[in-house]
Parts: structure tokens; C-alpha cells; sequence
């Protein structure tokens, strides 16, 4: 793997990014993997805020702005998208609970900072879904996929309803009622993650999980996940949110025993092992240790482990791959639909995948 060519990225990632240092040849690097990591915009909103903008090269500079000018108005479109949901649900009596870079955005936290929202995920109780999914129906979203499969296999195995989209807006809404599919080795609890979740101050009806919560959901989304295209983001994430909110009191050991108290030890255990390694989070010691019995503590599994990950873990761009990448993603592609579906259910949807991939698709 080639960690020299990712450190000017990861430094313009950390806390004191330093972009007068990088040469033109650096920054066209830089942005070609940033770009695919979709983190473009996070690097410009990290050297606008201390204040290195000038120090950057005007070529690349013309990319950073670029890409901030688009996270900028999606994050303005999602404040007004938040708000047409929060009226839809009204008639429902719940709040929308908010999950992932719409949380961020909206909670005002570090991790939004250049975020890219491309969709709005919300958090509801299963038993409210059918109450939910009519409400929304009637505000003008829809379902985008109407496959049969499809909608019998979000319905039955998912975590969430098939992905709606407004009719006139083209917005697109993923409707939660689990942070992980019904058939994953660990359900934590959706009702104690509604119960502890935060209102918003100034916005009526609209909340975030609480800050434990937030990280919980951010590691089990990244590492029940099979398409790791996105996954580098998802540590810088991780990343944000735990150096923020480790100024909060108790927070550390709050996390751990929410953890413990969701079945969340293993997840967890990962996304602090893995932001320590690739983005040097600042993790207590003993920390990873103490979780490390959620994920079996040989050497060897370690070992494995960390070879798939830290492959995986990366932009998806020719000069932080090596011979390995490809293996490494094809085998936590594999893992992750393990991790979601028994067997008996998991060979026959890749098997049906992959047959309609070698089908011809139909006009419309």
C-alpha cells in the first residue's frame, strides 16, 4: 500500500492542515482522491476555517471552492427538505429524528464541515412505519424503485423502506426504523435510541440521536456496509465526531457502556482500532482493548483484519491500492452481506444480483 501518497491528503485532513506546503503536484493528487473519497469539500472548509485559504495553489483552489460551493447548497437544500418532512409528519405526532450527514448538518457539528448530503435519512419506530410511509406519501414522495424483489426484500430483511423521492423536488429520503437489518447478529434497540435522542433548539419537531448514539450508528453503518466506495469518509467521519465530542464529560465511558447496553462492542471496537490507525484519533488507552473480547482477540484475526481494513478503509483511487485492494474489497463485500443476512438467504440474493447483471436492462 502506498502511505506516502495519502499523507498530504490525511494532513489536510487533521487538525492543523497546512496547505502552503504541498506542491502542485501534491495538489493534483490531493484532489483526485479527495474527489473520489468525497471529501473534497471537507478539505476546503477545513483550511476557509483556519484561515489558509490564500495559502492554497489557484488551480487547486479552483477545485476547493468548487467543491464547497456544492456542499454549501446542498446543506441549504437539506434545511428546507428537513423542514417539508417535519410538516409531512405532523399529522403522525412524531419527530424526525435525523441520522448521518443530515444530523450533522443540522446539529451544527464539526463533522459537517464541508459534508456532502446527496439524500436525508430519518429514524422512526417500526410499529409508526405504515403511519409514516402514508404521511409522506401524502406530502408528495414516492417510491423510487418499484421492483418487486426489491420492495419484498427492503420490507422483510431491511433496516429501512425502499428510498422515496419527492415528486417535484427529486429529493430522495431514506425512511429508518433500525440502525442494522432485521437479520443482523445484533438488533440494539431502536426505542432506546428514540427515547435518548435530542431536540433541536429552534427547530420545532426535529432531532438528532445523542452524541454516544451518533457515533454508535456512523461505526455500525460503516462496518455492516459491503460497498466501501464512501467507506474512507466514513472514518473521517467517525474521526470528527469523536474529537468533538470527547470535550463532553464522561463521554468515553459513556460510550463504551452504551455499546455494551446495544451490542454495538464489535462495530465500535473497529471504528476506533481503524480511525486510530489511518486518521491518529485521539483514543483513551485500553479503550480498543476493552472492547477487543467483541472480536476475538488472537493475533491472527487481528492480523486478517487489519490487511482487509486498511486496504478497504481508503479512497477508492489507484495510488493508495496495491495488488491486494481488490481482493480485500471483494472479501468485506462478501463479509458485509454475511453480516446482514443468514446464508440461506444471502446465496440466492447475490446469486439473483448477479444473474440481473448479466441481464440486458429494459428501455424506457
Amino acid at each position: 500500500m502506498h502511505d506516502d501518497a495519502m499523507q498530504p491528503l490525511l494532513n489536510l485532513l487533521g487538525p492543523a492542515p497546512q496547505p502552503q506546503r504541498l506542491s502542485l503536484a501534491q495538489w493534483d493528487l490531493v484532489v483526485r482522491q479527495a474527489r473520489r473519497a468525497n471529501v473534497l469539500a471537507r478539505i476546503a472548509s477545513l483550511v476557509q476555517a483556519r484561515c489558509a485559504w490564500h495559502a492554497v495553489a489557484p488551480a487547486p483552489r479552483q477545485h476547493l471552492a468548487s467543491a464547497l460551493a456544492l456542499a454549501t447548497r446542498q446543506q441549504r437544500e437539506l434545511r428546507f427538505e428537513v423542514a417539508q418532512i417535519a410538516r409531512a409528519l405532523q399529522p403522525t405526532g412524531l419527530p424526525v429524528v435525523l441520522l448521518k450527514g443530515g444530523a450533522y448538518a443540522l446539529a451544527g457539528l464539526q463533522a459537517s464541515m464541508g459534508r456532502m448530503v446527496s439524500d436525508v435519512d430519518i429514524l422512526v419506530p417500526r410499529e409508526r412505519l405504515a403511519d409514516v410511509e402514508t404521511a409522506l406519501m401524502m406530502a408528495g414522495w414516492v417510491h423510487a424503485d418499484h421492483d418487486a424483489y426489491n420492495q419484498h426484500y427492503y420490507r422483510t430483511w431491511m433496516h429501512e423502506l425502499p428510498p422515496m423521492r419527492h415528486l417535484h423536488r427529486g429529493t430522495v429520503l431514506d425512511v429508518h426504523h433500525a440502525l442494522v437489518p432485521a437479520t443482523a447478529r445484533a438488533r440494539p434497540s431502536t426505542q432506546r435510541l428514540l427515547q435518548a435522542a435530542k431536540a433541536l433548539p429552534g427547530q420545532a419537531g426535529v432531532c438528532v440521536l445523542a452524541p454516544v448514539d451518533m457515533v454508535l450508528h456512523s461505526a455500525a453503518h460503516l462496518f455492516h456496509e459491503s460497498d466501501f466506495t464512501h467507506g474512507f469518509r466514513g472514518v473521517v467521519d467517525i474521526d470528527a465526531l469523536l474529537r468533538e465530542f470527547a470535550s463532553v464529560p464522561g463521554f468515553w465511558a459513556d460510550l463504551l457502556e452504551r455499546a455494551a447496553a446495544l451490542s454495538l462492542q464489535w462495530p465500535l471496537h473497529h471504528a476506533l482500532r481503524y480511525a486510530q490507525a489511518i486518521m491518529q484519533t485521539p483514543v483513551p488507552p485500553g479503550a480498543v482493548a476493552a472492547l477487543a473480547p467483541s472480536v476475538g482477540q488472537q493475533a491472527l484475526q487481528h492480523r486478517l483484519r487489519d490487511a482487509l481494513y486498511l486496504r478497504t478503509l481508503r479512497p477508492d483511487h489507484a495510488s493508495t491500492a496495491d495488488a491486494w485492494t481488490p481482493l480485500a474489497r471483494g472479501l468485506l463485500y462478501l463479509y458485509g452481506h454475511h453480516l446482514r443476512m443468514p446464508l440461506h438467504l444471502l446465496v440466492p440474493h447475490l446469486g439473483r444480483k448477479a444473474l440481473r447483471g448479466l441481464l440486458p436492462k429494459e428501455k424506457t
